[in-house]
């Protein structure tokens, strides 16, 4: 086996033996937050992720490249060509798209007076480009950048938000409220599947009984953490520290945070999936 590339998260291996048409995704307790990689890594978050991964694959009637789990920490999947472009659909007016709005920067259809956490009308398609510092991107720009062709975008929207809707109701049954989501997708054989993965890193998840408009909402993902550095000043401080030309250090994350973040991935993989991690 060959490593290929490591990423925020996993790491990916190539040239499995007897299968040149798979790769192995290796899931790590690795942390990252307003794309600053920490020090610190989250105890068993690995093992929630793929454990999520082999569990959306398996749910979600749609075509992917999920072959199998190898282990509590690695998945087999199809090897394919990524498209170039995150397919975010957004729930609820929250995180950037919230401070987009309140800039002018988006238009949406809900008044001006709305809450943060707002229930949106109807799912948003919200995608960025797949760089170190996504941006967002329209119909018009997504085509203007050679990202995707004009119906590859159409496609994208439609079962993007099929799958979002999807992921809900299961999310819904188990006391939970899917905020967002973050999907990829790529090509194989000619048509376009859904690929990476999908887990408590790629979107927003609240306990609906503790939901309430207008507050930051506790979340059983990573948001904890973005939480944490945006009350204790890092977040603006990681901007100022790119806006100057350099690299924005991470800080020590507390105990009491690393602790929590276990707890809750933990806690949303068994109450989603109605299995228990060993």
């Amino acid at each position: 086996m060959k490593f290929l590339s490591g990423g925020k998260v996993k790491d990916i291996y190539d040239e499995l033996d007897g299968e040149p048409d798979y790769l192995l995704f290796r899931f790590s307790n690795r942390v990252s937050a307003y794309d600053v990689k920490f020090v610190q890594e989250i105890p068993r978050k690995g093992e929630v992720l793929c454990r999520f991964a082999e569990f959306w694959f398996d749910k979600l009637d749609v075509p992917n490249h999920f072959v199998r789990r190898e282990s509590d920490t690695d998945i087999v999947v199809r090897r394919m060509q990524m498209l170039p472009i995150e397919c975010v659909v957004r729930g609820y007016l929250y995180g950037s798209l919230y401070d987009r709005w309140k800039a002018g920067e988006v238009a949406l259809d809900v008044s001006r007076d709305a809450l943060l956490a707002s229930r949106l009308l109807r799912p948003l398609f919200d995608p960025t480009t797949k760089s170190e510092h996504d941006i967002p991107v329209d119909r018009q720009a997504a085509l203007d950048m050679g990202l995707v062709t004009a119906k590859q975008y159409d496609w994208l929207e439609e079962n993007s938000i099929m799958i979002y809707t999807a992921m809900s109701k299961i999310a819904d049954s188990a006391g939970f409220i899917l905020a967002d989501l973050k999907l990829e997708f790529g090509i194989a054989d000619g048509r376009i599947i859904l690929g990476d993965s999908i887990g408590p890193d790629e979107y927003r998840l609240w306990p609906r009984d503790m939901f309430e408009p207008g507050r930051v909402q506790q979340s059983y993902d990573k948001q904890i953490l973005r939480d944490w550095l945006a009350e204790h000043g890092y977040k603006r401080r990681f901007e100022d520290e790119r806006r100057s030309g350099k690299d924005p250090s991470p800080p020590e994350i507390p105990t009491a945070v690393v602790s929590a973040m276990t707890r809750r991935y933990i806690d949303s993989f068994e109450q989603i999936t109605r299995l228990a991690l060993e």
